[in-house]
């Protein structure tokens, strides 16, 4: 069983999860399966725009917690296993930003822990009426203190530490008036929802989104003074671009740009 599928369609990679029976949970084998494609995506200048979704019920309900529990087995109780599997998923998460095409989340049914975490590093999001997300592992002794990260820079504090502290779900309608998704749309609509906003980026100069997305990530680590003089300095290298001035030679011409996407 192939564990995530990928379809390539008007410059939009379409990734699939494809663990129903498991709720598409983030095992040892679909982490591997993401990480994977993601690092190949990252030098596919073929690629404008990624789209991941779910087969099934949900989205993605988290860590598969079956394989933490046989991990329990080992001499060190899984010590070892737990930090391996952390550091895992951490790195994927952070490949999602760093990958430079943007990554959409198509998403339906749950999204959970790790599953809502994803969601979060995610850099848009479009759910399916009905959604619910949560960072629920208080509910079994588990602080969600990974996912924690992500959600943390998506919504406000307090609205995020209700929802760890708390392991109460946040409804599609809540999760996009907290800045967590950016669309909500009947399920009937999703798919097309989802790849309307991938082909739209994808119609963009590739090069300036690569720029944009890399730019977005760094300076809103940065102080206001630093964030403006390092997005000065990316402005002037994009302007420099020769696809930039036949954007903008068009645009003043009143004609369509004759790019060289890259």
């Amino acid at each position: 069983m192939a564990f995530l599928t990928r379809r390539d369609e008007n410059a939009v990679a379409y990734l699939t999860m494809n663990a129903p029976e498991r709720l598409n949970a983030l095992s040892d084998e679909m982490l591997a399966a993401l990480q994977e494609t993601l690092h190949a995506l990252k030098s596919d200048t073929t690629v404008r725009a990624v789209v991941l979704a779910g087969t099934g019920k949900a989205f993605c309900a988290g860590h598969d917690l079956k394989q933490m529990t046989a991990a329990r087995q080992n001499a060190d109780g899984g010590a070892a296993a737990f930090k391996d599997l952390f550091d895992r998923c951490a790195t994927f998460m952070q490949t999602v930003q760093e990958i430079p095409q943007p990554v959409i989340a198509q998403v339906h049914g749950i999204a959970t822990a790790a599953g809502c975490q994803l969601v979060a590093s995610c850099d848009l999001a479009v759910a399916a009426e009905g959604t619910r997300f949560g960072v629920n592992g208080v509910n079994i002794g588990l602080f969600c203190s990974t996912p924690m990260v992500a959600l943390s820079r998506n919504i406000t504090r307090k609205r995020a530490f209700e929802m760890l502290v708390t392991g109460e779900f946040m409804t599609a309608d809540e999760a996009k008036n907290a800045g967590l998704i950016n669309r909500v749309v009947p399920e009937t609509e999703l798919a097309p929802s989802a790849r309307a906003l991938a082909e739209l980026i994808a119609s963009k100069l590739g090069s300036a989104v690569k720029t944009g997305k890399s730019a977005f990530y760094q300076q809103i680590q940065m102080p206001l003074d630093q964030a403006y003089a390092y997005t000065g300095k990316v402005m002037v290298e994009n302007m420099l671009n020769r696809d930039t001035e036949e954007g903008i030679a068009a645009f003043i011409e009143k004609r369509d740009p004759n790019w060289v996407q890259d």
